[in-house]
């Protein structure tokens, strides 16, 4: 009996010492940042530096050889159309000068007749765009047309507006260009050339104040309007092919808090530019406009823009640190009482930080933060702390 009890005890003791060794010996838990599977809404942005310009800018410049006076006028001053912003006095004229300064007068007079004629072409185009804006406001009234819908039309009503109001600034252009032009026919003499601002706007930069000899052509000033100001900015063409007309944009990091836009015109040409590491990279112009009044903005102001190309109130969705690949699919670590499980997942879209889960996951799952190497399916896990 006794010699049954001494085993008994050597046993028991025994799955003790090794019970003890086990846990010795047993790794310990690895800490892991734990992120909750939340629910809410999503915005999928395109990010890129632009910078604002004037929609129409103006050129002064000399209609003929000649001395150009000193302009007394600065950066920044507001003029009204039709002020003298310079004086041109004209250099003689030979024969063959004054048979170009006839082919001016024509190439003007026709570029004016063009754009009195664009203007009627844009005045149209406003009319139908406003006649369809009432008849679409009336059918969503009546729940018949989705907002979306109405909200289209409101925006081609307004790109309408603001397409005649450019025609009208061509024109009123053109319409200075044929006076200049016929001035030049006059050659030398004692009353010199006038030189007038087309628009009513603000000098945006005069190349040069002091009184001197130009040539042909040459730029005297540029005017613009400061309260018709517009976007651009060159995205990756991998980018831009997701951005539409119409899209909402958010303008920041100019100095102030966010202003809105939209998005008004993709060219369809882009352009190569070589990054600031040396890579050639494949770019387009984006145009937009904006939605707020930027009282404080200039021309040429940089800006950072937030271009939204997809938004929904209420989506899964996990951060964007938890995925890693797994094959050619992505894959999450769930927290399941202690323990590293292995989910495959399918994603939807993306933002730099937050990723849509559309199959997978649950609301309400604990996902891992930034797994490391050391965790694979099964692994003893806890918490940071």
């Amino acid at each position: 009996m006794k010699r049954a009890q001494k085993r008994l005890f050597g046993a028991v003791l025994l799955l003790g010492v090794l019970a003890l060794l086990v846990a010795l010996l047993r790794p310990a838990p690895l800490e892991v940042e734990p992120a909750l599977v939340t629910r809410g809404p999503l915005q999928e942005t395109v990010e890129e530096e632009g910078e604002t310009r004037v929609r129409d800018r103006y050129m002064v410049a000399a209609p003929v050889a000649g001395r150009v006076g000193r302009i007394d006028l600065k950066e920044g001053d507001t003029v009204a159309r039709g002020t003298i912003v310079a004086l041109l006095h004209p250099a003689p004229l030979d024969v063959r000068s004054r048979e170009e300064a006839v082919a001016r007068v024509s190439q003007a007079e026709d570029a004016q007749r063009a754009a009195a004629a664009a203007v009627a072409a844009a005045r149209g185009v406003l009319e139908q765009a406003q006649r369809s804006l009432t008849r679409v406001r009336e059918l969503a009234k009546q729940g018949l047309l989705a907002p979306e819908e109405r909200e289209r039309s409101e925006l081609n009503a307004s790109s309408a507006q603001r397409g005649l109001e450019s025609a009208d600034f061509r024109a009123q252009a053109a319409e200075h260009d044929a006076e200049v032009a016929r001035a030049a026919l006059q050659g030398p003499g004692s009353r010199p050339i006038a030189l007038r601002s087309p628009i009513a706007g603000r000098i945006l930069r005069i190349p040069e104040h002091s009184e001197r000899v130009v040539a042909p052509g040459e730029t005297l000033l540029e005017l613009g309007d400061l309260a018709r100001l517009e976007i651009v900015a060159d995205l990756l063409s991998s980018d831009a092919v997701r951005v539409q007309p119409g899209e909402p944009m958010l303008i920041e990091g100019w100095g102030g808090g966010t202003l809105h836009g939209c998005v008004r015109r993709v060219e369809p040409s882009g352009f190569t530019k070589v990054s600031a590491l040396g890579v050639e990279e494949q770019r387009v112009n984006v145009i937009g406009d904006f939605t707020d009044r930027p009282v404080q903005l200039g021309d040429r102001f940089r800006v950072e823009l937030r271009i939204i190309v997809w938004d929904s109130p209420s989506v899964l969705q996990v951060p964007g640190s938890a995925l890693f690949r797994r094959g050619e699919a992505w894959a999450v670590f769930v927290l399941d009482e202690g323990r590293a499980r292995l989910r495959e997942v399918e994603v939807g879209h993306r933002t730099p930080f937050v990723v849509e889960i559309v199959r997978g996951l649950n609301e309400h799952d604990v996902v891992i933060r930034n797994p490391s190497d050391r965790i694979s399916a099964g692994s003893r896990v806890r918490t940071a702390k």
